[in-house]
């Protein structure tokens, strides 16, 4: 679909459900509209190096992946992939293949916004109980994900260097400096990966490289009487397919820069006293890798948010990037200089 056409949609209100005044929520990657009790979630026509939507059997794919992957988390909130079909001029989701099927969506149901996590963490709500319900959710959910004996653990380093293709766009926009420090970062996580590579290989070889949900962040749970935890990374199985503690270092980065170092310990402290998962020195030096390697990704989702968003949204995406870069940074300072 073409943003046209969404708005179109949006503005006939054409939906298989009640939506007395539908919202829009746009990403880099996607629209999700916001309806009274329904999310309908429609992936954008793009390609990028990490994921490939350009065609509608792709995005039928992916629709349905996402609808499959997710569900190993959260029952009763992801509902199905409907057509959205084109008659007679007129654009519409439906629940039916009726007319011509110009794209898919995710059907969803809609939570309270007030009780996700990255709001909650803004209004100093998230509590240390919240922190030990989440770990035993995801306790749960790594010791039953799929063991990935065959991933490529050097994806992470190929990813982390992935942010050499916005250093030039994130220099122009938030100065020389920034982009000094993306090519001192690579050179910095190229080094390690070198000399702690024995330990990537020996925790693959140990079954702690996981399918795992591959975008756990506050924005991507609710905490309710249990917590919500959805919208896995369905488009990429190199991004879902790593080391657990890749997985809780997201988590405990972005509580991080959220201000709340206390959260991100107690979560930790939680988690280990359920299943060991940090035996060694070399494992917790990993694990503050990790922590630089997610906060690289989010800086690179942001340059990328940056460039199709203008005005406000475009400063605030620039800024999100600038403050992942500094977080980023700082973990790479944490971390042993290791031999030349």
């Amino acid at each position: 679909m073409k943003t046209s056409q969404i708005n179109n949609l949006i503005r006939q209100s054409c939906f298989p459900v009640h939506c007395d005044k539908p919202e829009l929520i746009e990403t880099h990657i996607s629209w999700v509209i916001l309806c009274n009790q329904i999310v309908f979630k429609i992936k954008k026509p793009v390609r990028y190096s990490f994921l490939n939507f350009s065609t509608l059997e792709k995005r039928l794919f992916y629709c349905q992946q996402e609808v499959l992957l997710n569900r190993r988390l959260v029952e009763n909130i992801y509902l199905g992939v409907v057509p959205i079909v084109e008659q007679d001029g007129r654009i519409e989701i439906s629940l039916k293949e009726r007319g011509k099927v110009i794209d898919y969506a995710v059907m969803m149901t809609r939570m309270p916004t007030q009780q996700r996590m990255d709001n909650m963490l803004r209004n100093n709500e998230v509590t240390l109980d919240h922190m030990e319900q989440v770990a035993k959710k995801l306790v749960q959910f790594h010791e039953s994900a799929r063991i990935v004996f065959d991933s490529n653990y050097f994806n992470v380093q190929h990813n982390f260097n992935d942010l050499k293709d916005e250093s030039d766009y994130i220099a122009s926009q938030l100065g020389t400096p920034q982009g000094d420090l993306i090519k001192s970062a690579i050179k910095r996580s190229d080094d390690f990966m070198k000399s702690y590579h024995r330990i990537f290989k020996l925790r693959s070889e140990l079954g702690h490289v996981r399918d795992c949900h591959g975008d756990l962040h506050s924005r991507n749970i609710f905490l309710l009487d249990e917590p919500v935890i959805f919208d896995c990374i369905e488009f990429n199985e190199d991004i879902r397919h790593i080391d657990i503690l890749n997985e809780l270092a997201f988590f405990c980065m972005d509580l991080e820069v959220f201000g709340h170092n206390e959260l991100s310990e107690y979560f930790m402290v939680c988690y280990t006293k359920l299943t060991s998962t940090i035996h060694s020195q070399e494992e917790s030096d990993l694990f503050v890798y990790f922590k630089a390697y997610r906060a690289n990704v989010r800086a690179k989702v942001n340059a990328l948010r940056a460039k199709s968003t203008t005005g406000e949204d475009h400063l605030k995406a620039l800024s999100e990037c600038d403050k992942y870069l500094k977080h980023m940074n700082m973990y790479l300072e944490k971390l042993p200089a290791v031999p030349k």
